[in-house]
């Protein structure tokens, strides 16, 4: 028997509201969360909805403050702990006011402390996250990774000043960093004359620093792998990076010191170009990747060393790894807008032969020195087309310390002590590579 027109179309509404729910049928967008990731590099502010926001935004100059319109909201609770989020020590942001502006239209208003060039754009829905409204707020005058050495070198005078005067001793970052045009010569210091070694090829050792460039993987929107205890990749990589940092601002290899410099020192995001960038503005003699590796299954387990391939991946799981880490972009979230060539350029650049035999080397001796403290995954170094070992003149080795989908090694890389022991093992790798591979001396000269 036919059923009557109007009934069919009764039950198919109604089938229809069941399937979609309320949260789909109601008017406007749904707020599921917002975020606020405060850095020296930039501040970010995330809405995160699941549809599109429709926003309009204003910069004001004096005093200097963003408005911004966000249409199709009622002002709920889940937009106003934003303004909770605000810490007194955010770089570019001094103050947040969120108020329900007219009708379904939410403002928020961001009072700044200088300068900034702001970029908002929205992105897809992604794993884990729906729709993602974003504001980069930059600095007008962005900070470069040479004046953040700087810092570091004047917070190291400042601990080495004691009551009895100014420090002793050499200072070859200092030496180093005049030598950097166009910026300022940091302040000298009083040093002792004594004969100096040579290198091999008669330069002096004494003029020569060598930097290692330190890539804590993901942060920010970007959380990486996430362990079965909720342990973020993003954050025990970021504190076994800064566990390596101390060792290496306090070693010598071969009478020459070595200073550590770190792409991120907080918990935001930064684009995998911009990581080689910064190695490349610093001159790094090395870029090391610091990652915690995941799988779909709890079972895998040990730490792995990779090195890039232009030449196609040397397993099906290298090959998926750098697959992996590659889509960081995607997940952290990049304003595709404002891609210009050098951008572009940066993330098919090939790097040389050469580089990738260093890369390889430096690879092998860290491997050697991870096996004492752990199991390894593979007994040798892997490699695969990872964009973030894609500098051509910088040796660069993507370390993955352990499954943290494994349960047991979720809990190691938690420890302060198993921490200690890769920071340990990866700072004898470093030394035993720079032992064996002296920097050259050019790579210094303006």
């Amino acid at each position: 028997m036919k059923m009557p027109l109007k009934r069919r179309s009764l039950l198919g509404a109604s089938t229809l509201v069941l399937l979609l729910g309320p949260q789909h049928i109601a008017h406007g967008a749904e707020v599921l969360a917002v975020r606020l990731w405060p850095s020296a590099d930039y501040t970010r502010i995330t809405i995160e909805s699941d549809s599109p926001l429709k926003t309009e935004s204003r910069f004001v100059a004096e005093p200097p403050h963003m408005e911004v319109d966000i249409e199709g909201l009622d002002l709920l609770p889940s937009l106003s702990s934003l303004v909770g989020q605000l810490r007194s020590d955010d770089p570019n942001i001094a103050g947040l006011r969120v108020s329900q502006h007219s009708s379904r239209v939410v403002r928020l208003v961001i009072d700044l402390k200088g300068a900034i060039a702001p970029q908002s754009f929205s992105l897809r829905p992604i794993a884990p996250y729906q729709h993602r409204w974003v504001l980069d707020l930059y600095p007008a005058t962005p900070p470069d990774p040479l004046a953040q050495l700087i810092e570091q070198r004047l917070a190291d005078l400042e601990r080495r000043v004691g009551q009895a005067g100014a420090p002793q001793g050499p200072d070859p970052l200092g030496d180093w960093l005049a030598q950097r045009s166009p910026l300022p010569k940091p302040p000298s210091t009083p040093k002792p004359t004594p004969s100096k070694p040579t290198h091999p090829g008669g330069a002096s050792m004494g003029e020569r620093l060598i930097v290692v460039a330190l890539d804590p993987g993901h942060g920010g929107e970007d959380p990486g792998a996430i362990g079965p205890g909720g342990t973020f990749e993003k954050n025990v990589v970021l504190q076994i990076a800064q566990r390596l940092r101390e060792r290496i601002n306090h070693t010598r290899v071969n009478g020459l010191p070595m200073r550590a410099f770190m792409t991120r020192d907080g918990d935001f995001f930064v684009p995998l170009h911009e990581r080689v960038r910064k190695a490349q503005r610093v001159r790094a003699d090395l870029f090391i990747s610091i990652h915690a590796d995941a799988f779909y299954s709890p079972r895998p387990q040990g730490a792995s060393i990779f090195a890039l391939s232009t030449r196609g991946a040397s397993s099906a799981a290298a090959r998926w790894m750098a697959d992996k880490e590659n889509a960081s972009d995607q997940i952290g979230g990049i304003n595709i807008k404002v891609k210009d060539n050098n951008v572009r350029s940066a993330l098919i650049d090939m790097s040389t032969t050469a580089q990738i035999n260093d890369s390889l080397k430096v690879g092998r001796a860290m491997l050697g020195e991870m096996g004492k403290v752990g199991k390894l995954h593979k007994p040798r170094v892997e490699q695969a087309n990872f964009a973030v070992l894609r500098a051509p003149d910088i040796p660069s080795v993507l370390v993955e310390t352990a499954f943290i989908s494994n349960p047991d090694e979720e809990r190691r890389l938690r420890s302060t002590a198993y921490q200690n022991q890769l920071a340990d093992a990866l700072l004898r790798g470093v030394v035993r590579y720079f032992t064996q591979n002296p920097p050259l001396i050019q790579r210094r000269s303006t």
